[in-house]
Order: C-alpha cells, then sequence, then structure tokens
C-alpha cells in the first residue's frame, strides 16, 4: 500500500479508489466514506473533489459513486484490485493482540477468489472480539471491502471440523491461504480428519 500511496499521491487516495472499484454500484455519502476508509473528513473532502475533476468518480444529490464511463478504470483496477497489497506480515500484525491464535488463513477477496464463503478465519483462545473487530476494520479500510470473517475458540472449530460442519470444510476444502498455524491446527491435519 505504501509504494501505490506514493505513486498515486497519497495512501487516503488509494483507500477510497479501491472502495469505489469495489463498490461500482454503491453509491456513498461523505460520512460512510469517512467511516469505510478511515480517511479523516477534510482529506476526504480534497480526494473527492480531486477524483471527480479527473471524472474517477460522479455526485447524484447527497451520494459519490463510481463513474462507469471512467476511461481508466480496467488499468486501476489491474494497478489497485488485482495486485497484491498486502503483506501476510499486515495482515498478522493487525490480530496480534487479538488473543492466543492459532490458526490464521485467508481466502475469499485476499486470494482474488469471489466464490469463497469467508475472507478471513481466525481460530484460537481467549479471542477478544474487540480486537478482531478493530483489525477487521483495518483491513477493509486498506482493501476497500467489506470482509466476511469466522472466528471460532479451538475447542469448538476441531468440534466442527470432526463434525464435517458445512462451513468449516468450505472453508478448508476450497482455495485459501494459511498465515499462521500451530501443530494442532494444522490444516493438512484437518483436511484429513
Amino acid at each position: 500500500m505504501e509504494i501505490l500511496g506514493k505513486m498515486l499521491g497519497s495512501e487516503a487516495r488509494v483507500k477510497i479508489m479501491r472502495l469505489f472499484l469495489l463498490n461500482r454500484n454503491k453509491g456513498f455519502k461523505n460520512a460512510d466514506i469517512v467511516k469505510r476508509s478511515r480517511v479523516k473528513p477534510a482529506t476526504v473532502r480534497r480526494e473527492l473533489k480531486l477524483l471527480s475533476a479527473v471524472g474517477f468518480v460522479k455526485k447524484r444529490g447527497e451520494d459519490w459513486s463510481f463513474n462507469p464511463l471512467f476511461k481508466y478504470s480496467s488499468e486501476l483496477e489491474d494497478l489497485l484490485i488485482n495486485t497484491e497489497t498486502l503483506s501476510n506480515e499486515t495482515i498478522l500484525r493487525h490480530f496480534k493482540s487479538a488473543g492466543k491464535t492459532k490458526l490464521l488463513l485467508v481466502s475469499g477477496v485476499f486470494i482474488k477468489d469471489k466464490d469463497s464463503r469467508v475472507d478471513l478465519l481466525i481460530v484460537g483462545d481467549k479471542m477478544k472480539r474487540g480486537r478482531i473487530e478493530e483489525g477487521v476494520r483495518k483491513l477493509e479500510a486498506e482493501i476497500g471491502a467489506e470482509l466476511t470473517y469466522a472466528v471460532f475458540e479451538t475447542k469448538e472449530f476441531i468440534y466442527r471440523v470432526n463434525m464435517y460442519d458445512k462451513l468449516v470444510r468450505d472453508i478448508l476444502d476450497f482455495p485459501h491461504q494459511v498465515l499462521l498455524e500451530t501443530k494442532e491446527l494444522s490444516t493438512q491435519a484437518l483436511k484429513k480428519a
């Protein structure tokens, strides 16, 4: 994100552009953009003015939306959406203080798979929901899309694996990337369970 921010003028602009590119058919009020991108209101106003001047967004009433006639939308999508934007370390850092994490895997938006049921799975003990939600909100701001995620305590997750829980099976049996795992929750062993 840092490199794209420098190339495009600011990280705030990158966040706002991603928000519109990933939500092409939605309109957003200024307050919604501030909340979802985690960018200060004055910066949002300035960036929207610039993006409107180049034709990237348009305003209809109180709502801002992506301009489908924008000339370079596919090129910007390749640059801002289809490239690797977050390192594994960055994702892990957002959940460092969320509890005793034993398994963290990503799929969906993180691996460019639109058919995934979840984008993020976190398993551990003494998990702090507030910290997890804060980490998810920060990731959503950087990515520009709402994340679907699941959090399980270790015992519950192992129980669900052994019971062939559909959600857990859909996560483990389909494309995903493991960012953190302990021996106890090795995904290879879980797939065979």
